[in-house]
């Protein structure tokens, strides 16, 4: 199969409230052509700078997700045009990217990361940082606060990535309650979504399902 039979096979067998993110990194452009070319418009990458390069050398009606890790001091590059932010998971990085929307003039969209994982290795608040972010909200003007994202243990033990999956969907659910804005539950990736759209997941983050394994050399 090819990379627009394959999006098409996946978007097909989506619920249709789920959100697609097609996750494009170390992925060459003609291969995100593909993918454009089919219609798709959602493209994540984690890297500033790949990131960059390709918001620049694509059609600007591409919606860029930055789904890595995201540093403060690289901020300032993608404040101009990207479209959500996934993986917010300091009230440092908040502050950079409320300072950095309101020099552009913008209101980001971002999503939490909460860590629910049990890898101490993975990224994101705990339950009681969230709160707190949540409920200082009016001090970030110039961020909109769309939601939350997680990303389970890398394990083959399916029912503890269900639990952490239905743990995110509860802690969404209460969050949600208070927040207007909130509309977004990312949780979910190649090898995981349909475990994370069970739970309750409304935008998943697949690349490898689309473009093949990736070339990491």
């Amino acid at each position: 199969m090819n990379i627009s039979d394959n999006l098409n096979t996946l978007l097909q067998s989506l619920p249709s409230h789920v959100t697609l993110v097609a996750v494009s990194k170390t992925k060459p452009l003609e291969d995100l052509k593909a993918v454009y070319n089919t219609g798709h418009r959602i493209f994540g990458e984690n890297k500033v700078q790949e990131l960059v390069s390709k918001w620049e050398a694509l059609s600007k009606d591409i919606q860029w997700h930055m789904i890595g890790h995201l540093q403060r001091n690289k901020v300032k590059y993608i404040a101009p045009f990207v479209h959500l932010i996934h993986g917010v998971d300091s009230e440092r990085l908040l502050k950079e990217i409320d300072k950095q929307a309101a020099k552009n003039n913008r209101k980001i969209p971002c999503l939490l990361q909460i860590h629910i994982a049990q890898e101490s290795t993975k990224f994101g608040l705990s339950d009681s940082e969230l709160e707190k972010i949540l409920s200082e909200k009016e001090t970030y003007p110039n961020i909109v606060f769309k939601g939350l994202m997680g990303m389970a243990s890398f394990t083959s033990n399916l029912q503890q990535v269900s639990e952490e999956f239905a743990f995110l969907k509860a802690l969404y659910d209460r969050a949600a309650a208070n927040m207007e804005t909130f509309d977004t539950l990312s949780m979910g990736m190649s090898g995981d979504y349909e475990l994370a759209i069970a739970q309750g997941s409304t935008m998943i983050r697949v690349g490898s399902k689309i473009f093949g394994e990736r070339n990491y050399s």
